[in-house]
């Protein structure tokens, strides 16, 4: 397993392997998150959050949920909102660099949708 968390460690996940590409954002969001974004079927995340920190935020066309640490303020990941989605995003600048440095960086045009 591959393990990374948010600054102050209430948040972890891991997953199993690493994404093929990271994607790299640039809508008003993830712009200002500064956000890599590994995608992974959801049953293939593992999230713990034992003290119940993640708070969820829901924008605009509230097609996904970006979730954050409540302590820290750590952009976690991303989860659809509706039933037949089931692709996520993590945030893979939560891992160790080494784990996401050399993965390739794809640019996400969000900002003309």
């Amino acid at each position: 397993m591959i393990e990374g968390h948010c600054h102050c460690k209430s948040v972890r996940l891991s997953v199993r392997v690493r994404p093929d590409t990271l994607g790299s954002c640039n809508c008003s969001l993830c712009s200002r998150l500064g956000t890599l974004w590994g995608y992974y079927d959801a049953e293939e995340v593992s999230i713990s959050d034992p003290q119940g920190k993640l708070v969820g935020y829901v924008q605009g066309d509230a097609t996904l949920t970006m979730h954050h640490c409540g302590t820290c303020g750590c952009t976690t990941h991303w989860s659809p909102i509706g039933a037949d989605a089931t692709r996520m995003g993590v945030n893979m600048r939560l891992f160790d660099r080494s784990v996401w440095e050399d993965i390739p960086h794809r640019l996400i045009d969000g900002a003309s949708w």
